[in-house]
């Protein structure tokens, strides 16, 4: 505050105090720089911004950036990535990042935010470029009618293995400085993946049975890599309803194929995995497509989540 002492008229002094704390917080922000985030949680001096669309390629982006970079994902945590909508902030955040990491038309919501922005190909990483999508027979709302692709790319670790390489190489362009850190980071994770990929090969080798039922057909890349047949209910959309129709169909391929498990995931409602495992008489059990982290999720990263996806896998197909 500066304040400034004048004389008026009649011999009597007034103060007059001149507020210019706006003014000091305009110059303030011009020394951090345009884009920066400011205040408690602002990046170190030097950090890259990472944007993610959603958790596992914010997963990703933190092992292979490590302290060189702050990592926010536009998708909350327990928050239905499916349905993302964002605020204007996040909208903001695409277009300041660095580097943008997502899928497109998985959510339209980041693919519009990505078209607004109009970031050089060197900043935004769509990870369908160099991991293509499939058609794996199911539709948004469930397993007849319209095929969509399915987006759950991340579910195959050796796919995700994949775009782990891309964001190191596409880091070490934007940060040569740091670019050998990016590529011993990834190295480091890709082996990892290779070793879960191992476990999922070995694991489920030698099963009883190879189908699956699940509420949300998510899982259409794991059952391709490791010889499963997937069973999905309500199709690519987690929380469309199934039809009576397609419920009876399902009760067929379960009696039929000896099915001893309905699986359902953590972030949307069970209702009608427990349904159906009710009038079969059969067990249910979580199957995540670790779309996000929450606090009911069985481990506290991607790897940890998909070693028990393969536990309840052996379990359910009754694998030695």
């Amino acid at each position: 505050m500066i304040i400034i002492f004048m004389k008026a008229k009649g011999g009597r002094e007034r103060v007059l105090a001149l507020v210019v704390v706006a003014v000091l917080l305009l110059v303030a922000t011009a020394c951090a720089g345009p884009g920066k985030p400011r205040g408690p949680g602002a990046e170190q001096r030097g950090q890259l911004r990472i944007v993610a669309a959603f958790y596992p390629f914010q997963f990703v982006a933190e092992r292979v950036a490590g302290d060189h970079a702050t990592v926010s994902s536009l998708t909350a945590p327990g928050a239905e990535p499916h349905d993302l909508e964002l605020t204007p902030r996040q909208v903001a955040s695409v277009a300041e990042a660095d580097l943008v990491i997502y899928e497109r038309m998985f959510q339209p919501a980041v693919d519009e935010a990505v078209a607004q922005a109009k970031r050089g190909s060197q900043n935004v990483f769509d990870t369908a470029t160099v991991v293509p999508l499939e058609d794996h027979g199911q539709s948004a709302e469930g397993p007849s009618g319209q095929h969509a692709p399915d987006p759950h790319v991340w579910l195959d670790p050796i796919r995700l293995s994949t775009i782990v390489g891309t964001v190191a190489d596409r880091l070490a362009a934007i940060d040569t400085t740091h670019a050998a850190d990016y590529r011993a980071s990834a190295a480091k994770l890709q082996a990892q993946l290779r070793d879960l990929d191992g476990r999922f090969r070995t694991g489920l080798a030698n099963c009883q049975r190879t189908s699956f039922i699940t509420t949300h057909a998510a899982f259409g890349y794991l059952a391709e890599r490791y010889g499963l047949s997937q069973i999905g209910i309500s199709g690519l959309s987690p929380d469309a309803e199934p039809s009576p129709a397609r419920i009876a169909e399902v009760q067929r391929e379960a009696r039929a194929g000896g099915i001893t498990t309905i699986f359902y995931e953590t972030l949307v409602s069970p209702a009608v995995a427990r349904s159906i495992a009710s009038d079969l008489h059969l067990k249910v059990d979580v199957l995540d497509p670790i779309e996000g982290i929450v606090a009911t999720s069985r481990g506290d990263d991607y790897l940890s989540v998909m070693a028990a996806n393969l536990t309840a896998l052996r379990k359910a197909d009754g694998c030695r």
